[in-house]
């Protein structure tokens, strides 16, 4: 079993529930206090032992590349200016031992295909998959360390699941399993966005998996789904037919950054742990 090196991070979305702030800034760079949304989930898998993160962008996306590259005449001038808190928070979002890939997405043609346009790079090597839009709170635990430490015990892929409400199963892929549920549990099936009355559980997909690189062929040769999409989940259906696949039960909490009440429940909360802003923003909440 080889250690997982390689996290896709799929960010070719154009960000349309955002819109304007969006039209010319990538949904991913927008930020939570004082950092981009998507750096979240990069310091998340470098936390966990990834060194190669491979972007999926499109051509709207050059502040997502900026943001990861060396800034030479920006540190020369923090330099200059003696701000040395300044130029060691740019100079270490992003690891020496960590690498970066950018890969184009040319259409949006769903997550599944997102995930397929990494094939190459990532090659036969089991892989993670984060989407920066599901920001998770998991604290001292590391959402996706989670995941890896159940792929170490199974050699099998993973997928984040957490409970959910059965009126948003159209919101999920969501899973069936047999019996109790702890903290991990081999997957039967997992179907996407499943009416509530079809949804066979209230277990739900969320942004974070696992996955072995057999994933791609399927992606390959799956038909489109929900959406005329290529879908991952329907891909992960059909891999679930050829080996165990399990689901984790992440301990942390889940934003979903992806709409805008979500986005703004983060701010908050992100806002109330700030160290040096939480004192004096829990009390402009009081007063507002």
């Amino acid at each position: 079993m080889n250690k997982i090196n390689k996290a896709v991070f799929p960010v070719a979305g154009m960000g349309t529930r955002f819109l304007p702030a969006t039209k010319a800034n990538p949904k991913e760079m927008l930020p939570i206090v004082d950092k981009p949304l998507i750096q979240y989930s990069v310091e998340e898998a470098i936390s966990a032992g990834i060194t190669e993160i491979i972007f999926v962008i499109n051509d709207t996306k050059q502040a997502i590349k900026d943001h990861f590259a060396t800034n030479f005449e920006l540190e020369k001038k923090l330099q200059e200016q003696g701000k040395q808190e300044f130029l060691n928070i740019i100079k270490n979002i992003l690891p020496k031992n960590v690498s970066c890939v950018y890969v184009h997405q040319s259409e949006a043609l769903g997550l599944g295909h997102a995930v397929l346009c990494a094939k190459e790079i990532v090659g036969n090597e089991t892989f993670a998959v984060l989407l920066p839009d599901d920001l998770i709170d998991a604290g001292e635990h590391n959402c996706l360390q989670q995941l890896i430490d159940v792929y170490t015990q199974t050699n099998s892929s993973v997928i984040a699941v957490q409970q959910i409400q059965l009126e948003d199963s159209k919101k999920y892929g969501v899973i069936d399993f047999d019996g109790d549920f702890d903290s991990s549990v081999k997957i039967n099936k997992v179907v996407e966005k499943p009416e509530s009355k079809n949804a066979p559980s209230n277990f739900g997909v969320v942004g974070r998996y696992i996955l072995k690189p057999q994933i791609f062929d399927l992606l390959e040769n799956i038909a489109p789904g929900s959406g005329g999409e290529i879908q991952l989940t329907d891909a992960i259906d059909k891999l679930i037919q050829n080996e165990d696949v399990y689901a984790c039960k992440f301990v942390g909490t889940r934003y979903d950054c992806g709409n805008k009440l979500g986005y703004l429940h983060a701010t908050i909360q992100y806002a109330l742990q700030h160290p040096d802003l939480a004192e004096d923003f829990r009390k402009l909440l009081k007063e507002l």
